[in-house]
């Protein structure tokens, strides 16, 4: 018979990107654990990854426990960025209650709908946490009702619809049950933990079940498997049976257990169900398997996880400077990394194109893509990747894209340009609200035409927009789509930037390299102010002659090129170009080098 644990409770905490769910976590270690104070030396502890530190966001899932009045909580931090969904769908299934947190300025956003409905079809236990009310457009009361409607517009029955809440700054480090009352600690929102959120329902008598949902990789010990045990008793030197795809059956033992602790993990010699898991020593371990006792092999459902929307080629570098940055650079060393990714990212997918060593992979945006691309230009791999490219399906003999729920903050003197560009792109307005001096637009947009859009609409705003986005459903394909209005300067030759010749080019173009910049055949070195692309000669000099007249010579004064992100130069690019990804650099080129060989591949049309 299942019975619950109330010595445990195991709970996720979900909100937006910056909605302050790390800085929480922040609180809680240092209020209840037992660390050193050196170990909170920095801030957003839970953020290891130095993309997350850099880029301020939380790309990987993460697990932490800490005990309060004899309980132990586990917590689960994940992603709120929309395309890190494939993280927030696994966490979940190892919950049995939610932390929702929103900010008291801007509300539910799209990214707090789309866990919240994967939260409740799950039947976790909901408490919100209204964040930030120390800010002074915060709107706290407001937010609550908002959150209510939303929770009733995704379906939630009376029982849930019905959700504890209490407001908090993780900054200042305090929650409390009314906003202009604070207080000192967070201890109201771990009693309502324990109130709220129950204990996970086990059956602790029955034979061993797990369901492996992440996967982490040690240099020492191989890969680990995490997870939450549904019922009986796992320990150290076990033998277990793993369920894998298509009914597949394979022994293997339990060499090394943890559980967690804090930030780190202690190793034990049993855990009983509900508690979540690492286990060591199934070295053919995957997502989704379920470690069996032998006695009893039965699998759990295997994890669900929306499929990509976006999908890009990866081929190996062949320009002129290949190999000269990056470790590895070969079709291999591009393979092995790709398929070795597909074992914990469950949302990407990879093929090989036949008859060719190119690679398409795909993702669930250009986030997801191009964060897996910088991690793997830091551990020095060197490649090439093509323009984005949406995957369409075909639904009853009709041709379906990716529709996308964007969500546009701007001040209200800036709404012109943003309807502009979004009507271009097929974009529906389907809401429009006021929050003071901004103006909050929702539209539904195909996601062929968000591909760009960021950075125009940043441009025409002047930096002022919010720009948020989530999946939303397939519809009928859409017309055309603009692509981008200007071509591109091309050098014609192979050498540095100078700045004479520099000079004489920005007059017509924005440039893309500076004065003593490496260049060669094929490079983009900038964009130029008319459409049709134009070659160049970056690396022209000066002829200089042993007479000289007065007066000649000129001061030459050049503007900051443009040094584009690697996101930027992702939405930059058309189907003829690639951006070259190495260590040390981001370059943009022609996928055929030579002047003439694009002039063959116009005339025949390729």
């Amino acid at each position: 018979m299942p019975e619950r644990r109330n010595d445990l409770r195991n709970i996720a905490i979900i909100a937006h990107v910056d909605h302050g769910k790390t800085t929480l976590v922040d609180c809680m270690l240092k209020q209840c654990s037992q660390m050193r104070d050196a170990e909170f030396q920095c801030e957003q502890i839970l953020d290891s990854n130095e993309l997350e530190r850099e880029r301020g966001i939380t790309i990987l899932a993460k697990n932490i426990a800490l005990t309060y009045r004899g309980v132990k909580i586990n917590i689960m931090d994940t992603p709120g960025h929309a395309d890190f969904g494939g993280e927030v769908e696994r966490v979940l299934r190892m919950a049995d209650g939610c932390l929702v947190l929103v900010d008291a300025a801007e509300g539910p956003m799209p990214q707090t709908r789309f866990v919240l409905s994967k939260a409740l079809e799950l039947k976790l236990r909901p408490i919100v946490l209204i964040n930030k009310i120390d800010r002074k457009d915060a709107r706290p009361q407001e937010v609550v009702n908002e959150m209510f409607d939303l929770f009733l517009s995704l379906g939630a029955d009376e029982d849930l619809a019905e959700f504890p809440y209490l407001f908090s700054s993780t900054r200042e480090g305090y929650v409390t049950t009314d906003p202009a009352v604070r207080t000192n600690s967070i201890i109201p929102l771990l009693d309502m933990i324990l109130e709220k959120i129950p204990g996970p329902e086990v059956e602790l008598d029955s034979p061993l079940q797990m369901l492996v949902t992440t996967i982490d990789w040690s240099e020492f010990v191989g890969r680990i498997a995490i997870g939450r045990v549904e019922s009986g008793t796992i320990r150290k030197g076990q033998t277990v049976v793993v369920m894998q795809k298509d009914g597949q059956q394979t022994n293997g033992k339990v060499a090394i257990l943890y559980t967690f602790n804090n930030l780190g993990k202690n190793e034990v010699h049993e855990a009983d169900a509900g508690d979540i898991v690492a286990v060591v020593g199934l070295p053919f371990v995957e997502i989704g398997d379920t470690i069996c006792s032998p006695m009893a092999p039965r699998a759990m459902p295997r994890i669900h996880v929306d499929e990509p929307t976006l999908r890009m080629t990866f081929r190996i570098n062949n320009s002129p400077l290949a190999g000269k940055e990056g470790k590895y650079v070969t079709t291999r060393h591009l393979r092995d990394r790709l398929m070795r990714e597909l074992e914990r990212n469950v949302a990407l997918r990879v093929e090989q194109i036949p008859k060719s060593d190119q690679f398409m992979v795909s993702g669930r945006g250009i986030l997801h893509l191009s964060v897996l691309i910088e991690t793997m230009r830091r551990e020095q791999y060197e490649f090439s990747v093509g323009k984005p490219e949406v995957i369409y399906r075909t639904i009853d003999g009709v041709v379906n894209e990716p529709y996308e729920t964007l969500m546009v903050e701007v001040p209200s003197t800036a709404t012109g340009p943003v309807m502009e560009l979004t009507g271009m792109r097929f974009g529906e307005l389907q809401e429009v609200s006021s929050r003071g001096d901004f103006t909050l637009l929702k539209f539904s947009i195909p996601a062929r035409g968000l591909i760009g859009l960021r950075t125009r609409m940043l441009n025409a705003t002047k930096g002022t927009a919010v720009i948020n986005h989530r999946f939303d459903c397939y519809k009928p394909k859409a017309g055309d789509i603009p692509t981008r209005q200007t071509g591109v300067l091309i050098s014609n030759s192979n050498g540095h930037a100078v700045a004479f010749a520099m000079d004489g080019l920005q007059e017509r173009s924005e440039l893309h390299v500076s004065p003593n910049d490496v260049v060669y055949e094929g490079m983009i070195v900038g964009e130029n102010s008319r459409s049709g692309d134009m070659t160049v000669n970056p690396t022209k000099e000066k002829k200089l002659t042993n007479m000289r007249a007065s007066g000649n010579d000129k001061n030459i004064i050049l503007k900051p090129s443009r040094k584009m992100t690697l996101e930027e130069s992702l939405e930059f690019i058309e189907e003829d170009e690639l951006v070259e990804v190495t260590p040390k650099s981001i370059r943009l080129r022609k996928i055929l080098l030579t002047e003439v060989e694009r002039r063959r591949a116009s005339r025949s049309g390729g």
